[in-house]
């Protein structure tokens, strides 16, 4: 059954960061994408014992550095300063990749414009001419890391949903997705189909109204 917090929701970013930091299992390696994935470092517990890689080169990232703590060389691969744990290491470039297309990461967290019913993921171009594409490490960690969570808004802009029957912006990765986490709901993806987890402010009926690939969903049998 569907998880509904009424109460609760639609999330910030920050309160979807700390949801999914909660859900990171214990002794992971985990790559955070450039953008809102990255918060999540802010709310990871030493218990978690879990091991940050980012693509610029580090293994051992911590949360983002405040005051005293900035230091303009230890920046994550959004340019973000953050701090170093006990044990972090620092190696090449292309070392990192290797890491990340060797399918040594057990989950990195991206952003995304959109995402299908079957696990593809659109997040390096929305497909408009006048926008500035920026796939970075994106395709090397979509098809590498054994899961891929997806952290966004369920809405764009204009009130449609990122949550789609097919991408129309072009693809990251093809079926890699496995999770994804929005402002109002978590849904799961997998081989027989979308199976919607929990909701944040609103119900699953209306949930099921508002995104045209829940239409035919009933509590339980989703």
């Amino acid at each position: 059954m569907v998880v509904e917090n009424l109460d609760r929701g639609p999330l910030t970013m920050d309160e979807l960061a700390r949801v999914i930091a909660g859900e990171i299992p214990v002794g992971a390696y985990v790559n955070l994408g450039i953008g809102q994935p990255t918060k999540i470092a802010d709310y990871l517990t030493p218990e978690q014992e879990v091991v940050l890689h980012t693509e610029n080169g580090m293994l051992g990232m911590g949360r983002r550095a405040e005051g005293d703590e900035v230091d303009a060389d230890l920046i994550n691969a959004g340019k973000v300063p953050v701090t170093e744990l006990p044990g972090a290491a620092y190696f090449h470039h292309a070392d990192s990749f290797a890491m990340m297309r060797g399918g040594h990461l057990d989950v990195c967290v991206l952003g995304a414009f959109q995402v299908s019913v079957t696990g593809d993921l659109a997040n390096w171009h929305t497909g408009r001419r006048e926008d500035i594409p920026a796939v970075g490490g994106a395709m090397d960690l979509a098809i590498g890391a054994k899961e891929v969570f997806v952290m966004m808004n369920l809405f764009a802009k204009d009130g449609t949903a990122k949550l789609v029957e097919a991408c129309t912006m072009p693809l990251t990765g093809v079926g890699c997705v496995s999770r994804v986490y929005t402002d109002v709901a978590v849904f799961d993806v997998g081989s027989d189909g979308l199976r919607v987890r929990e909701t944040f402010g609103i119900g699953f009926d209306e949930l099921r109204d508002r995104v045209d690939v829940l239409s035919g969903l009933r509590p339980g049998l989703h």
